[in-house]
């Protein structure tokens, strides 16, 4: 259907001319007419925006430009949701304090503002606050501003924090005197934002990326000392590895985790002997994956806790091994694997070891009692829900924390004693505006897909909305790396839902819903799986009466923007309109560019197109820059972030300007760069809201509401 035709700004900006680029591959030639938007000095803006070439930044700001003028006709209504959901949000809210040793630490906004307070008090009261860092004061006058790590060393006398000024995830490193209240002068710049203390702590852990943007070297930086003279503890040799640091909940060691998509190796830094050399559980080996827990006197003997995929566990199981013999061989089941039961994360406490597993699409947690193995369930009602838990600080305590919410039912926080099982509640998320679950309905139905499939989608809707196919929808899906997309509690998608509004979520394949399997079927020569799972979903609705036909709005964003624009290229019918959200739609270019900061490591979830041919004709057929073809699409608002790390600003630049130049039909199409921040869009939790009010001003005026 046509969307404000009549009222469209002027036209869009001119592409200046430049000549295509031309190159082949496996006897293939390839040629990209908009390669000149990709700037040759990516690494250099993602440091400083401002050095982007000036005809990049004219065309994008041009862009920018044309995409506000659409929006503007649409102005008053943009202001009425951000009116309404900054009104849900308890703007003077604070998390609920997480117990450390004599202090528990939390975080707070002050009323209007937009960046967090870290603060802690004495473990135990309601007073004596203590601002540890101001996020509103630190963000002044800065157009961009992110906190990333932020942890306390073990006396409480120093906090260690990191901060992306940027948008593009080189993190600087500082730490704070908590007394003095003023930062010492070991500050390290562009660092990955991960930060690890030494038991005693003199002395810190953290990453640096190497010239690609990729995380590789772990140092270790004595306190006191010149930046400049840390140790190089680790160097990841393989392009394709990312590089991360943890803790067991033992805090006895610190975890560094390689690995991509398919394969994981892990590393033990003893934080009792920080000097040491860290010692290797078990060699990587191609398709092993496995993460590490600690227990210092697992029947008996100091041991590690291990979830892996071994053995052809795809689902995951857990074993036990010695420390002081970690190997594979050595490994000894602990929770055998249960096909379609996929383990999501494990923690381990003195008596017990707590799962996080997936079921039939739900998630659960099951307590296992170590000393004699019974275990219980902590269970849940509702049809469709989203579920997290926490350890916390401490592993001599027998509690956790989990978070519960479901489409309908605003979050809420329980502390969980797993001896007694006794449920405390610590918060309900509270919406200053109102809300009665009552005036909602949430289901979970089963889409018939491809292979006999069925694919679980998720709705929202007011119990009110006719569900007689007159019904807008916003069918949200991602489907890649194995996420699972949580039905969780949204305030913000309320003022689509009570518009009329049915949101949907297609848990489609190339995610975990379903299982390890599930991701398997949606990934590299399966990956049009993916794409036709979410046509299903879309199609399910129309049939079953739910939706209108020719009133569905699609959604995702990074890979799910991948998506987007493989479905708009395929089924563009369905859609009266697609949001893409930093999109990855320019698959082949990307993956044939191995000095981009995500290329290698992504070769196992997209294949590689420059070593394996039968991957490149696989990417070329979906990719969604090199299928935009001459014909009729639905309306399209494309957003990036200049200084995006992982889904470049050229990929969807370049394919708003190759959909301008193919596409039939009279529909707009708009593309919003944001020039100051990167992947994640804007920073501070007001200025998103203005991110998402553009999404739902699009979403509703395309489907005529």
């Amino acid at each position: 259907m046509n969307t404000d035709t009549a009222a469209r700004p002027t036209d869009a900006p001119l592409e200046p001319a430049h000549p295509p680029l031309i190159r082949s591959f496996h006897g293939q030639t390839l040629v990209d007419p908009h390669a000149w938007l990709r700037a040759d000095n990516w690494r250099d803006v993602m440091r400083d925006p401002g050095l982007l070439a000036p005809d990049i930044r004219t065309w994008l700001e041009a862009e920018n430009a044309s995409a506000e003028a659409w929006l503007a006709l649409h102005a008053a209504l943009r202001a009425q949701l951000v009116k309404e959901m900054r009104g849900r949000i308890k703007e003077d809210d604070s998390s609920v304090p997480s117990t450390d040793g004599p202090f528990a630490y939390f975080t707070r906004f002050r009323e209007g503002g937009q960046h967090p307070l870290i603060c802690r008090r004495p473990a135990g009261a309601i007073a004596g606050e203590t601002v540890l860092l101001d996020g509103d004061a630190l963000a002044e006058g800065k157009a961009y501003f992110q906190f990333g790590d932020a942890q306390q060393s073990p006396d409480h006398r120093l906090f260690a924090w990191t901060t992306d000024e940027a948008g593009s995830e080189y993190y600087t490193l500082r730490i704070r005197d908590i007394e003095a209240g003023t930062d010492l002068p070991d500050l390290v710049a562009e660092t990955t934002g991960d930060v690890l203390w030494s038991a005693d702590g003199a002395h810190l852990f953290y990453i640096r990326r190497d010239a690609e943007h990729r995380p590789s070297f772990v140092y270790r930086h004595r306190l006191g000392t010149d930046p400049a003279q840390d140790v190089l503890v680790y160097e990841e040799p393989d392009k394709g590895f990312f590089v991360s640091l943890g803790r067991t909940q033992s805090r006895r060691f610190g975890l560094i985790s390689c690995g991509d998509h398919d394969t994981s190796e892990v590393w033990l830094l003893d934080l009792e002997s920080p000097l040491d050399a860290p010692l290797r559980v078990e060699p990587r080996e191609p398709g092993l994956r496995y993460g590490v827990e600690h227990h210092p006197a697992l029947s008996g003997v100091e041991s590690l806790v291990i979830e892996t995929n071994a053995d052809g566990a795809e689902d995951f199981k857990i074993v036990t091994a010695p420390l002081s013999s970690p190997g594979r061989a050595h490994w000894r089941d602990l929770v055998p694997h249960k096909p379609g039961r996929l383990l999501l994360s494990a923690t381990v406490l003195r008596d017990h070891l707590v799962r996080l597993e997936r079921e039939d699409g739900l998630p659960r947690l099951v307590v296992r009692t170590l000393a004699d193995g019974t275990e219980h369930e902590v269970a849940f009602a509702e049809e469709a829900y989203s579920l997290g838990f926490d350890p916390g600080h401490g592993f001599e305590k027998t509690e956790i924390r989990f978070t519960y919410s479901s489409m309908t039912t605003p979050a809420e926080v329980w502390d969980y004693d797993v001896a007694s099982r006794a449920r405390t509640l610590r918060k309900r998320q509270e919406v200053p505006s109102g809300h009665d679950p009552k005036r909602y309905v949430t289901r979970r139905l089963m889409a018939p897909a491809a292979g006999g499939e069925l694919v679980p989608v998720s709705l929202l809707f007011a119990a009110d909305t006719p569900l007689d196919g007159s019904a807008p929808c916003l069918l949200y899906g991602y489907g890649a790396y194995g996420m699972s997309m949580p039905s969780g509690f949204s305030t913000a998608r309320l003022s689509l839902v009570d518009r009329g509004f049915v949101f949907a979520i297609a848990h489609i394949r190339g995610g975990t819903e379903k299982g390890w399997r599930w991701y398997r079927e949606g990934k590299l020569a399966r990956k049009t799986n993916t794409f036709s799972d979410f046509i299903a979903a879309g199609e399910h609705l129309v049939a079953e009466k739910i939706v209108a036909p020719d009133r569905i709005i699609a959604h995702g964003g990074s890979a799910g923007g991948m998506l987007m624009g493989a479905v708009a290229n395929m089924r563009p019918g369905l859609f009266a309109g697609i949001v893409a959200e930093v999109p990855f739609v320019d698959v082949l270019n990307t993956m044939l560019d191995d000095t981009l900061p995500l290329t290698p490591p992504e070769w196992p979830e997209w294949g590689n197109p420059i070593t394996d041919a039968q991957a490149f004709a696989t990417i070329r057929a979906y990719s969604p820059y090199d299928n935009v073809t001459a014909q009729d699409y639905p309306a399209i608002f494309a957003l990036a972030g200049l200084t995006d790390p992982r889904v470049t600003y050229w990929e969807p630049a370049k394919w708003v300007a190759k959909l301008r130049a193919a596409k039939t039909d009279d529909r707009p199409i708009l593309l919003r760069t944001n020039m100051e921040a990167g992947h994640g869009g804007a920073s501070g939790r007001f200025d998103r809201l203005e991110e998402t009010a553009m999404i739902y001003a699009f979403a509703l005026a395309t489907a005529g509401r």
